[in-house]
């Protein structure tokens, strides 16, 4: 047995890695996250494919169809939503690969916070503006440690991208409010990727009211920070006078 995660993206079928597809085509068991994961990626799996979706599974249980397979020379595609290294729940579900001897394998996503940027036209490093990115989210019935709240988070004032806290957006601007200024902009994007993809624009002073106004209560992206402006310096890197190992000047290809 061997056991694949896999990152399925962040919505849009298209999204899903060739790496990944192949394997969750060829796969006889297969466990995806329905709540998260676009089914139509299993359109094209193998008719005697086992499915199941964890969604309303506990880790107990999805553990269970592993150890049930472990004899067997199947192979199991786990899929998670977006990128799996990324809130995805997987580090107890290795462990028992380790403990268990069982070959395993992480395929990667693409990440819902970048399928957000693009959908925004967003590079979240710009020069001379904010050269960090933040991934984090507010704490809820996980906790967060608290040199990580986002109120000393904030003080740092470099890009923020949040997840799985939009349900709490007023409580989000409170903290964040601690660090940035009043008139940061802040993009919210819901469900980006997908055809009824949203997306929300504002600064720390509107932008709850505005997703309050919009029903905005899950699967969404918050985007904090001055990158947002898309007022910067130009890069460096492609500079005339910038020289670095992979241009050279004197040649042009033909």
């Amino acid at each position: 047995m061997k056991i694949y995660f896999i990152g399925a993206g962040p919505g849009d079928t298209e999204l899903l890695t060739i790496k990944g597809k192949k394997i969750i085509d060829s796969a006889d068991i297969i466990i995806y996250a329905g709540s998260l994961v676009n089914k139509d990626i299993l359109k094209t799996v193998m008719k005697d494919a086992q499915i199941y979706d964890s969604s309303g599974m506990t880790l107990e249980e999805v553990l269970n169809i592993f150890s049930k397979a472990k004899s067997t020379g199947k192979i199991i595609a786990r899929v998670h939503s977006g990128d799996p290294s990324i809130y995805g729940a997987i580090g107890e579900q290795l462990q028992w690969c380790e403990k268990e001897n069982v070959e395993y394998k992480v395929i990667p996503g693409v990440s819902s916070f970048s399928a957000a940027a693009a959908s925004l036209g967003q590079e979240l490093t710009l020069p001379d503006v904010s050269q960090t990115v933040i991934l984090t989210r507010m704490q809820g019935k996980t906790k967060v440690p608290g040199k990580e709240s986002l109120e000393k988070l904030s003080k740092i004032t470099a890009t923020m991208v949040i997840f799985l806290s939009v349900q709490d957006i007023e409580k989000v601007v409170e903290k964040l409010k601690q660090g940035y200024k009043p008139d940061t902009p802040v993009a919210v994007i819901e469900k980006a990727s997908y055809p009824d993809e949203k997306k929300i624009f504002g600064t720390l002073l509107n932008i709850a009211e505005k997703v309050k106004k919009e029903n905005i209560t899950r699967q969404a992206i918050i985007i904090v920070g001055d990158v947002l402006k898309k007022d910067f310096t130009r890069s460096r890197l492609y500079a005339s006078n910038f020289h670095h190992g992979f241009r050279n000047n004197t040649k042009k290809h033909k």
